[in-house]
């Protein structure tokens, strides 16, 4: 795990020893550039040694023949099973990945892409036709970004780094901005840079002289394969036997592993099945402890009883991350080190629980990230199931159930859940399923901009990438599975996986996914959608999977957040907020958003009218990100 960085151009080479000290918390283990004259082209990587920690491994890669160069930020799982293939063509010197990557690449080009299971961003220089490849693994686990200016072409795995580019553009992406506000984070592959685009996970692009020369998608969700013959406990067997497999495989290291342990259902099996191949006492598992004075109308338990539950029933060693709650507030830290303004404090929750991994000498932690995307658990995969109660009313009863959405008492979790249910309920089947991952509806959003812009018409569509997903699944595929497919495409990849590992690796630690195994995705993407979610419960078939082998209280627990009591802050008057962020002065010089519209936002979440606290503090991330990433000089 490690941080990348390329360019092409005349300040290639001195780019790349700049981005080797933006990117150096991501790799804090070691450091290499490489440079072709040619091609006017350097690679840069910073290290984090989890495979194979000798000099052998070091980044950047060049094989004997001097015929390609890697930088490689990730895991391959089947990389030993590669290897054997290619062992008879390629003499290995190290006994990492990397190199299999790279003995791969030699043997069969691009093609290698669809035989990986694993995690990575990746790029290779081919010095025999001067080609630069670039590719992104199928879940967008780990993240790249591109830019393209007048003069050069750049990517790396973090956004601060491409800020010395020359001729970089600064200016801002509305739609993206929308983005953020709308769902806190930005579906697809648009950031608040006009000109910084991620790559889509499952792609691969070839670039020469300079420019793209061709792209390509190397893997994508099969929701649309057929259906799997398999009855409640062949599918359960199997479901454990893939996950068993899955965690096996990641816990390959030779640096130590421990794992997240929060007493939900996904950490808990994750644990449960990682001690199995561990010696005992092998596998320190750590959570967080945040005193909240209040989080009754916040809509989640606190998750420490349950994970010493879980800790002690599986006789797993428990670290707990004692938290002040104003340390999860902190903007500045979260701004910075997701590189986007996505307004979730439970990303800090994950840096503090990696930075006391870290400090008791861990460097991997395994992750229960995934299970909810792929499994369902969340409360609008309950919502979607509830449709079929109502779906056949009048359209006249379906307006008027929308209407009353609106009175319901937003300062009660029922009363958002409500509210959020049908307040599109008079919409196309489409329009409701995309307003499920909304934090706000499109007018309400519409408002906040400035009226410079609403009077310019350069008010953006923010569904463009959602509707667009939807539309590349064949007709006939289960509703659920359609929401399952924007689940993992954009609030797994663009939301839960970006913080997972920008956060993380800021405390200098790898975190990994065993539901996101491929293996694993190819057979729950093809289980009955009824297995998922049968009726108002999420995760059936996993459920029965891990019995005899997590505790049935833990397996029946509800489901909860991992989240922070930002409700209850946001009522208090802030005064960063309010009166520095969100100010008058403030968004008068920026020029985004309308100061007596925002204002009033505030006023109304502050009386328990509207449930807004996360499009507030989305707002004012926006205008932190800002000023750290367009105010501040590029150094």
């Amino acid at each position: 795990m490690c941080g990348i960085f390329g360019a092409i151009g005349p300040s290639a080479e001195s780019l790349a020893k700049q981005a080797m000290v933006s990117l150096a918390h991501r790799g804090p283990d070691g450091r290499g550039t490489f440079f072709a004259p040619a091609s006017n082209l350097s690679l840069a990587q910073t290290r984090l040694a989890i495979q194979d920690t000798s000099d052998a491994a070091v980044q950047p890669m060049t094989d004997a023949a001097g015929q390609a160069t890697i930088i490689f930020n990730g895991e391959i799982y089947n990389f030993r099973e590669l290897r054997n293939q290619l062992s008879s063509e390629y003499r290995f010197r190290s006994t990492g990945d990397t190199e299999v990557l790279l003995a791969a690449y030699l043997r069969w080009g691009g093609d290698m892409l669809g035989k990986l299971n694993g995690v990575f961003a990746l790029a290779i220089y081919d010095h025999r036709d001067r080609s630069l490849l670039l590719a992104r693994d199928g879940l967008g686990v780990k993240p790249l970004y591109c830019l393209q200016t007048k003069s050069h072409f750049a990517f790396a795995s973090e956004i601060k780094a491409l800020l010395p580019v020359p001729d970089f553009d600064r200016s801002l992406d509305l739609q993206g901005i929308g983005h953020y506000l709308t769902y806190l984070y930005s579906p697809g592959h648009q950031t608040p840079f006009k000109d910084v685009k991620k790559m889509t996970p499952g792609h691969a692009v070839v670039i020469k002289d300079g420019r793209q020369a061709r792209e390509w998608a190397f893997y994508d969700l099969p929701y649309e394969s057929e259906v799997l013959p398999f009855t409640v406990k062949g599918a359960a067997t199997e479901l454990k036997s893939r996950l068993d497999t899955a965690v096996e495989r990641q816990l390959v290291s030779d640096a130590p592993v421990g794992a997240f342990l929060s007493g939900g259902l996904d950490s808990t099996s994750i644990c449960a099945l990682a001690r199995r191949h561990l010696a005992p006492g092998e596998l320190d598992c750590f959570t967080i402890d945040v005193r909240f004075a209040e989080v009754g109308n916040e809509g989640f338990a606190e998750d420490l009883p349950y994970a010493r539950q879980a800790a002690k029933a599986l006789g797993l060693k428990l670290h707990v991350a004692q938290v002040s709650p104003d340390k999860l507030i902190d903007l500045e830290k979260l701004v910075w080190h997701l590189d986007e303004p996505q307004a979730d404090p439970a990303a800090l929750n994950n840096f503090y629980i990696c930075e006391a991994a870290r400090q008791a000498g861990i460097k991997v932690m395994l992750s229960g990230a995934g299970g909810d995307d792929i499994f369902t658990g969340y409360r609008r995969h309950q919502a979607l199931d509830f449709e079929r109660y109502w779906q056949w009313l009048p359209s006249t009863a379906k307006k008027s159930l929308s209407l009353l959405s609106y009175f319901m008492p937003q300062k009660y979790p029922w009363g958002r859940r409500i509210h959020k249910a049908f307040r599109q309920a008079s919409m196309s089947s489409e329009e409701r399923m995309i307003g499920y991952f909304q934090w706000k509806d499109a007018p309400s959003i519409q408002r906040l901009w400035s009226k410079q812009i609403r009077s310019a018409g350069m008010v953006p569509a923010t569904d463009i990438p959602l509707i667009e997903a939807l539309q590349r699944l064949p007709q006939g595929t289960h509703e659920l599975n359609k929401m399952l497919y924007l689940e993992a495409k954009y609030f797994l990849a663009d939301h839960n996986l970006n913080y997972t590992d920008k956060m993380s690796m800021a405390a200098g630690v790898e975190v990994r996914v065993p539901f996101l195994d491929r293996d694993l995705i190819d057979f729950a993407t093809r289980l009955p959608a009824h297995y998922k979610q049968h009726g108002q419960v999420g995760k059936w078939i996993f459920r029965k999977s891990m019995e005899g082998i997590v505790p049935p209280e833990i397996i029946h627990r509800p489901k909860t957040g991992f989240g922070v009591p930002l409700r209850g802050w946001m009522k208090v008057k802030n005064n960063r907020i309010e009166e520095d962020y969100l100010s008058r002065e403030s968004l008068l010089r920026r020029g985004l958003f309308d100061p007596d519209a925002v204002h009033d936002l505030i006023s109304r979440n502050r009386a328990g009218h509207v449930d807004a606290s996360y499009v507030i503090l989305a707002l004012a991330c926006v205008e932190i990100w800002c000023r750290q990433f367009v105010d501040a000089p590029a150094a």
